[in-house]
């Protein structure tokens, strides 16, 4: 006969404690999982008014910076604004996104610039050229575009017009090139007074897009509404014939910059010269406008190369700005 006591109830406690505890406690068998190796579909969504605005990434460029990155900062400040924003992937590294955008009037559908094109998704590893994807994964096909509204004619704005094949990507489309970035481009004088060969390569990516589409587009001024609620707007000085867009519906605006700055760096830093900014000064001058505007305003914008989804809401920061995402939202 078992004789209970205080120390024989404790201990026969502690005993069906443990194994309780042991028989619940998963092993290493079913805890383990394989990983994924992939990431999400890149799209993000959202309202201007009537308007739907979809942002589908083609990816983003990680490469080590020159010391000609900044024309008017050394090395060592570049670093500094790089890690200061969070945006740096490791030392003398950067990493520069591209976000094109879709925007569905309800009458059209308009894609405005295309990013680096599919051929870049092996050459990159699938680290860009992403757009075709991430469109088709957000419900939108490409072959109901309806145009095609591009910024300027830089690699990743406009590669993205051809297939991996050389095939137009949106063969319904119309598509539509700032009248004096054209004109600058077109213009072989202009080719043979070039001396620098990222230039040289501006020109010939040019020719090699353009001429696979057979030269047919349609040229557009600024300050013109050029399709029902996009409203073109001059931002030269990044190239000679840059424009950015107002997409507009009832009293709600958004705008897309394209490349008025790059990474938000140079928001904080308008005075800071990009390499790829053909004039330097007349882009700062640009930039400061157009961010003053967006201040006064209280305008979102939609950055080109800010980190996805890109969209952010700008306020004065000393002698420059600062950019505050806008929070994601579960519904339109």
């Amino acid at each position: 006969m078992t004789t209970l006591n205080r120390r024989t109830v404790l201990t026969g406690a502690a005993a069906v404690g443990a194994a309780t505890l042991t028989s619940t406690l998963p092993s290493p068998t079913q805890a383990a999982a394989p990983l994924s190796g992939q990431q999400a579909p890149g799209w993000y969504r959202y309202k201007v008014g009537s308007i739907e605005v979809t942002v589908a990434t083609d990816g983003v460029n990680r490469f080590k910076f020159p010391d000609s990155f900044v024309a008017n900062r050394n090395r060592q400040q570049v670093n500094a604004a790089l890690a200061g924003a969070y945006l740096q992937p490791a030392p003398d590294m950067i990493a520069i996104p591209y976000n094109p955008c879709a925007v569905n009037t309800g009458a059209r559908l308009v894609v405005i610039d295309t990013g680096t094109g599919e051929a870049n998704f092996a050459r990159s590893k699938g680290a860009a050229g992403q757009f075709q994807a991430n469109l088709k994964a957000s419900g939108i096909d490409r072959n109901q575009v309806d145009v095609v509204i591009i910024s300027h004619i830089h690699g990743d704005h406009i590669n993205g017009l051809l297939t991996a094949d050389n095939k137009p990507a949106f063969p319904k489309a119309e598509i539509m090139v700032p009248a004096p970035e054209w004109k600058f481009f077109i213009d072989d004088g202009e080719l043979s007074r070039q001396t620098s060969d990222r230039m040289k390569g501006v020109f010939a990516g040019f020719r090699r897009v353009f001429d696979a589409l057979g030269r047919k587009v349609t040229q557009y001024d600024a300050g013109k509404e050029i399709v029902p609620g996009i409203t073109s707007v001059a931002t030269h000085g990044h190239t000679p014939g840059h424009m950015s867009h107002i997409v507009a519906s009832g009293n709600s605006k958004v705008y897309i910059q394209a490349d008025v700055t790059n990474l938000p760096i140079f928001v904080r830093n308008p005075d800071w010269h990009l390499m790829f900014d053909q004039d330097a000064k007349m882009a700062e001058a640009t930039r400061r406008k157009v961010y003053d505007m967006l201040v006064a305003e209280k305008m979102m914008v939609q950055g080109f190369h800010y980190p996805f989804p890109a969209l952010a809401h700008i306020e004065k920061s000393g002698s420059g700005y600062r950019e505050i995402p806008v929070p994601w939202s579960p519904v339109l």
